[in-house]
């Protein structure tokens, strides 16, 4: 506890947000890096049309913010420095899987960027569960879709 009151304090918040701002601005930068060779890649079975990612990824963003808000202002929160540093070692490595995959068309090594980034979300979904259990419930869909994405990356890995 903080002299805040609060579990983490502003400054806990001020990163929570400022990581997830800059996950969600720069999460699509890579992807225009070359479209010509993301619609020549043999796509997986399972691939989701387009339109869900333009729908899910604003939720996933909303669902990160508004957990990490309540979650580092909550004086029932226990662990949020802990928490707070294993998003943003996730979001290093789901930023690592962009770039990988869409810069050096390294498929493989996004692979495992994108798979440490789902494992480090789990991660993240205990943590925050330990003290708020709906928070840990808002944040399961998102390390779902991300271990999704990872099969995907798997697949991707596999046919090209």
């Amino acid at each position: 506890m903080t002299g805040s009151g609060v579990a983490g304090g502003w400054a806990a918040t001020v990163v929570w947000v400022g990581v997830v701002v800059v996950y969600a601005a720069l999460s699509g930068v890579w992807t225009a890096h070359d479209p010509g060779w993301y619609s020549r890649l043999a796509k997986p079975s399972f691939q989701p049309p387009d339109l869900v990612f333009g729908i899910v990824w604003p939720l996933n963003f909303l669902a990160l913010l508004g957990v990490g808000v309540w979650f580092t202002r909550s004086a029932d929160a226990t662990g949020v420095w802990p928490a707070t540093l294993v998003l943003a070692a996730s979001v290093v490595a789901a930023l690592a899987w962009a770039w990988l995959f869409y810069v050096p068309h390294r498929i493989g090594a996004a692979t495992v960027a994108l798979a440490v980034a789902a494992v480090l979300t789990w991660v993240l979904v205990v943590l925050v569960a330990r003290s708020l259990p709906w928070a840990g419930l808002v944040l399961a869909p998102y390390a779902v879709w991300l271990s999704v994405a990872t099969a995907l990356s798997v697949q991707y890995a596999r046919l090209n």
